[in-house]
């Protein structure tokens, strides 16, 4: 493992290799060689941030655990748990006090917004002659739909025309994929 740290025969900071481990580090310089001892650093602390988790249309409070130094940022990926349980989530909103800022310092923030993304249900809109039949899929948030797929939903072969992102974007172009996660709705036609 590699180390930044103050050489004493260099005269700077340059990248050390630890040689071994205790209450200090034996470490070797990679620019001279020399091989000396330093304090280890001190290990960040966890810092335990409430989070609000969604799952569609319920809403839980559980824990996500950052660390110190950890600067958080709308869209980051993260583990929560809420009691036993562990999710995968998606950071959707951060609260610092009163205000919602894009971004934030863990010691600063005071609750995150998220949503499940382990787990997650594509609204479908199928569109079948006169009418559009309404349908919901529960799958993986990895799973990706492709545009001139065909999916087979609530046993109808369906045509995927087009896919609307959670951002606002529209995706029309035969081939292009998207993570389910990141859907907001599919639209197809019925074959």
């Amino acid at each position: 493992m590699m180390y930044e740290v103050h050489c004493p025969i260099c005269g700077e900071e340059t990248t050390h290799r630890i040689l071994k481990e205790s209450s200090d580090l034996l470490v070797q310089c990679e620019v001279c060689s020399h091989v000396h001892r330093v304090l280890r650093p001190p290990c960040p602390e966890p810092v335990v941030v409430r989070a609000i988790i969604s799952d569609e249309d319920s809403s839980q409070v559980g824990t996500i655990e950052l660390n110190e130094s950890d600067k958080c940022f709308i869209g980051d990926f993260f583990v929560a748990e809420i009691g036993e349980e562990v999710y995968t989530v998606e950071v959707c909103g951060i609260e610092v006090g009163q205000r919602r800022p894009s971004r934030a310092r863990a010691t600063d923030i005071t609750a995150l917004w998220t949503r499940v993304i382990d787990s997650v249900v594509v609204k479908i809109s199928v569109h079948d002659g006169m009418r559009t039949i309404p349908c919901y899929l529960r799958c993986d948030g990895e799973r990706d739909f492709q545009i001139g797929g065909i999916e087979n939903i609530d046993g109808m072969n369906v045509r995927i025309s087009h896919i609307k992102l959670r951002n606002g974007s529209m995706m029309r172009k035969e081939g292009w994929k998207a993570y389910a996660r990141k859907i907001r709705r599919v639209y197809g036609t019925r074959l």
